[in-house]
């Protein structure tokens, strides 16, 4: 399974114990650290304030390897996917909210340096 973000492709693969239901699924993130799992859990807790999301979590197994283990519970029959797929885009549009704003204020900058001083 893939998800794009704009040019960003996150391989991640998709562990569930024999039997158990899709509101409790291990996502394995591939080329990943720090960065992406404590951002996205904290999305994904902060849109918790819906009922439906038990237990969000991840753990990197060892530092030598690139890949995280995200965890999500979730309960009602919602689907731990969708929490995920939430907390994904809700993280882009933070991204790329600051990103545009930066850029706008380096363009900012750089037209009051080309101008000159009285």
């Amino acid at each position: 399974m893939c998800w794009c973000l704009s040019p960003v492709v996150l391989h991640l693969r998709k562990v569930q114990a024999d039997g158990g239901d899709d509101g409790c699924v291990t996502f394995v993130m591939h080329d990943e650290d720090h960065t992406l799992g404590n951002s996205l859990r904290y999305m994904i807790m902060k849109k918790s304030v819906i009922p439906e999301v038990e237990f969000c979590g991840y753990t990197i197994t060892h530092p030598s390897e690139s890949k995280i283990n995200f965890r999500i519970q979730t309960r009602g029959g919602v689907p731990a996917v969708e929490p995920l797929r939430s907390g994904l885009n809700d993280l882009h549009d933070v991204c790329q909210h600051v990103l545009n704003t930066f850029q706008a204020r380096v363009a900012e900058f750089k037209e009051g340096q080309e101008q000159p001083m009285e």
